[in-house]
C-alpha cells in the first residue's frame, strides 16, 4: 500500500490523456525529461505520439489520435 506522500506526487505528476481511436485503448503521455514535449505511443500497434509543450497552452486535458490504419496488421 502506498503511504500519503506517495500518492499526493503521484497525483502532482503532469499528463494528458490520449485516445487512440484505431485501436481503441487509452494512455496517458507524460512530458519528456527535457519537458519540451508530452511523449507516448499506442499499447497495441506500437503508434508514437509528440504533442508539444508551448506558452499558449491548452485547457483540454484528453485528445483524440488515430492510429493503425489497417486493422488487419494488428499483434494481438
Amino acid at each position: 500500500m502506498s503511504g500519503p506522500q506517495e500518492q499526493s506526487a503521484a497525483s502532482n505528476k503532469k499528463f494528458i490523456g490520449i485516445h487512440f481511436v484505431g485501436c481503441n485503448t487509452y494512455v496517458r503521455l507524460y512530458p519528456n525529461a527535457e519537458r519540451t514535449h508530452f511523449e507516448g505511443r499506442c499499447t497495441k500497434c506500437g503508434k508514437t505520439v509528440k504533442v508539444r509543450i508551448g506558452k499558449e497552452g491548452l485547457n483540454e486535458r484528453f485528445f483524440q489520435a488515430p492510429c493503425m490504419v489497417n486493422r488487419n496488421d494488428a499483434f494481438y
